[in-house]
């Protein structure tokens, strides 16, 4: 049964969740499987715990229903539960889902993959985003002969992997000589870049990057990118695993025309089922195949890589992309969720300080404080009043699923959760309504 969000935050609590929080910590460590969904990441007492998902809505275990915004980290970008993506699924689930040969499905996916990614010559599979970006590096290094990986400094998260984790505030247990093998260049900077690549001179086998994220690419940066990588004989890799569809159907890399030599793609690709994939140049790509003569290169061997049921949900996801013109429709939501966030802010008084950033189809929001620096307690404020009026949005990553009652919705809750910020700012001090300690960073050094 879904019970009525209460208008105040202090009556409105999820007791079954909490129990829920409880046992999710006792069994797993940090209470999630990915620290982005932990506890801490919400304030005090008001993390739900999902029951289920429809389109884009989503039900918590206390029976409360939300708009749901970042669906799935971003991967459900259709919506929970697509019909299309679920045939897809079960079809291939009444075959089997794992043999000990290649299936025809694993063609028929990377054909589909490609035609939709013309850019890319060959594609592998996997199921997570860490070991297709670590595959990238490997590949780089294994062509080049060279040991640095210069990652964009301004870009949150590549890998698991220790090439990159040794490089934030969480890297207990990556040796330092790891760690030093890594080095970084500022986003939209070519000439920081170049002094970077001159000083590593043919030391560094690769730029990673993903090629736009809240901010657009400056006028020829990409361009850019790719000229410097060529005189300096490094690859160019493409993290597109937000950009992958939600940019175009052949990713920022179709719109924006520059061509990377490798790219990595996930989260939209399955429509949350787990498949990621490395794709590009066939000399690069073939390194890791067994026609060349050369020394071998281990790319990606994954024994779940090639289940039949999430290749099934990739070829329904493009094919939906393609068919229904899904990336201008998450463009067109997140423009009317844009407007209507920045009005409602604006007219409570608080739109220098509840700001909205990024291309529609991947929006997300900062809460500054009084001196319009970025602030967690504030975003705390903010999300208890969204959770209390039924808005779950970690950001305001838009679903396809979503429609424009759900917009209006989200804008009538922001523009309430806006008063009682305003009423923060006023009184210098957001702490008496917080409920409890402030949302923290993921990447932190202690617990």
């Amino acid at each position: 049964m879904v019970t009525e969000h209460t208008e105040a935050t202090e009556e409105f609590s999820l007791p079954r969740s909490l129990r829920a929080n409880e046992r999710l910590h006792a069994l797993i460590p940090g209470g999630a499987h990915t620290y982005a969904k932990g506890d801490d990441q919400y304030p005090e007492g008001l993390a739900p715990v999902i029951s289920h998902g429809r389109g884009a809505h989503v039900w918590d275990v206390d029976g409360n229903r939300y708009v749901e915004y970042g669906s799935g980290l971003r991967s459900v970008s259709l919506g929970h539960a697509h019909p299309r993506v679920v045939e897809a699924v079960r079809r291939e689930l009444d075959r089997g889902s794992n043999f000990v040969r290649p299936s025809v499905v694993e063609v028929e996916a990377a054909e589909r993959f490609l035609a939709t990614v013309p850019t890319a010559e060959m594609v592998k599979f996997a199921k997570n985003g860490s070991d297709a970006t670590t595959a990238a590096v490997r590949l780089a290094r294994a062509a080049t002969g060279r040991p640095r990986v210069a990652i964009c400094a301004d870009h949150p998260f590549f890998s698991v992997d220790d090439w990159f984790i040794g490089t934030t505030p969480m890297s207990a247990g990556v040796p330092a000589a790891t760690d030093e093998l890594t080095v970084a260049f500022p986003y939209g900077d070519l000439a920081a870049t170049e002094e970077l690549l001159t000083r590593y001179q043919d030391e560094v086998a690769c730029l990673i990057l993903e090629p736009a994220t809240h901010t657009e690419p400056p006028p020829g940066y990409l361009a850019g990118l790719r000229e410097l990588a060529d005189r300096h004989g490094c690859v160019l890799v493409f993290d597109e695993m937000i950009t992958g569809f939600r940019w175009s159907e052949a990713g920022a890399q179709g719109l924006y025309g520059v061509v990377p030599d490798l790219s990595t793609f996930g989260k939209a690709l399955g429509n949350g089922c787990a498949v990621s994939a490395l794709a590009g140049r066939r000399d690069l790509m073939e390194l890791g195949g067994l026609r060349h003569p050369g020394e071998r290169v281990f790319l990606l061997s994954t024994t779940h890589g090639a289940e039949t049921h999430s290749l099934a949900a990739a070829m329904a996801v493009l094919d939906t992309y393609v068919e229904e013109g899904v990336t201008a429709r998450l463009h067109a939501l997140g423009e009317r969720l844009a407007a209507g966030v920045r009005e409602a802010a604006a007219g409570m008084g608080v739109g220098d300080h509840v700001v909205v950033r990024g291309r529609a189809s991947n929006l997300v929001f900062a809460t500054l404080d009084e001196n319009r620096q970025p602030s967690q307690p504030y975003r705390t404020l903010f999300l208890r009043r969204l959770l209390a009026g039924g808005v779950l949005a970690p950001s305001f990553v838009v679903s396809d699923a979503l429609g424009e009652a759900d917009i209006d919705h989200t804008v009538e809750v922001v523009a309430r959760a806006c008063a009682v910020y305003r009423k923060a700012l006023d009184a210098g001090d957001p702490t008496p309504w917080l409920g409890g300690r402030p949302v923290k960073p993921v990447f932190r050094r202690f617990a």
